[in-house]
């Protein structure tokens, strides 16, 4: 089991995931590029980490400029779908984030992530100092000891960030009618059902157990 303790600088983050409030410095406030496939499940995972202020999905890594979601989601625009994560480094690390991250994600599948495939849906971490580098490096490697499998997820220059279209901003808790198979439901439902049938949690818990933070026995 990955342990947390209380008084350890590195795992406090993974002990305070769930429903707490969150007092911000605004003056501090740092930020980190991670992709983890479907942006809407990074954002909804990880404004529940106490000390995360907000989280932005966009598109980074590619060669387009100011792309659409069917441009980037089409291929050939060598961008990911990600997710820009502002924190309070006063209140939770780089270590934290990053472990966090990895343990949220397959970072074995090189070819997307559950049922989203294509370029755009790969994972990767976005570095954009020494600083960050070193944490990216030092959490990819005790991944990849924690689950015994190679960690496929690139640790990759930070490029500009593009953010995505204003629809997809906190998806995961709109209110508005969509379209499914369903017939017209809120958003947050077409999402809940979206994550349930794209298998996310069941093969995060598969892979991590206990150690994933986001998903339940």
């Amino acid at each position: 089991m990955f342990h947390v303790s209380l008084r350890s600088p590195t795992l406090l983050g993974l002990a305070l995931f769930l429903g707490l409030s969150v007092q911000t410095t605004t003056a501090r406030a740092a930020d980190i590029l991670v992709a983890g496939g479907c942006f809407w499940c990074v954002e909804a995972d990880f404004e529940k980490v106490a000390g995360v202020s907000e989280v932005v999905s966009g598109y980074t890594g590619g060669t387009v400029k100011n792309p659409t979601y069917k441009q980037v989601t089409g291929g050939g625009t060598g961008h990911y779908e990600a997710a820009r994560i502002v924190y309070d480094p006063s209140k939770i690390s780089l270590d934290q984030l990053y472990a966090t991250f990895f343990r949220s994600v397959d970072p074995t599948d090189p070819g997307g992530q559950f049922c989203d495939r294509g370029e755009s849906y790969r994972t990767a971490l976005f570095v954009a100092d020494p600083a960050q580098r070193a944490a990216a490096e030092q959490a990819k490697a005790q991944a990849q000891q924690a689950l015994g499998q190679t960690i496929v997820t690139p640790i990759l220059d930070a490029d500009t960030f593009y953010k995505a279209e204003d629809y997809h901003q906190d998806y995961y808790k709109g209110t508005d009618k969509v379209l499914t198979r369903f017939g017209y439901i809120d958003q947050k439902d077409a999402y809940d059902r979206y994550r349930e049938g794209c298998g996310r949690d069941a093969r995060v818990r598969a892979l991590w157990g206990d150690d994933a933070p986001f998903v339940g026995g």
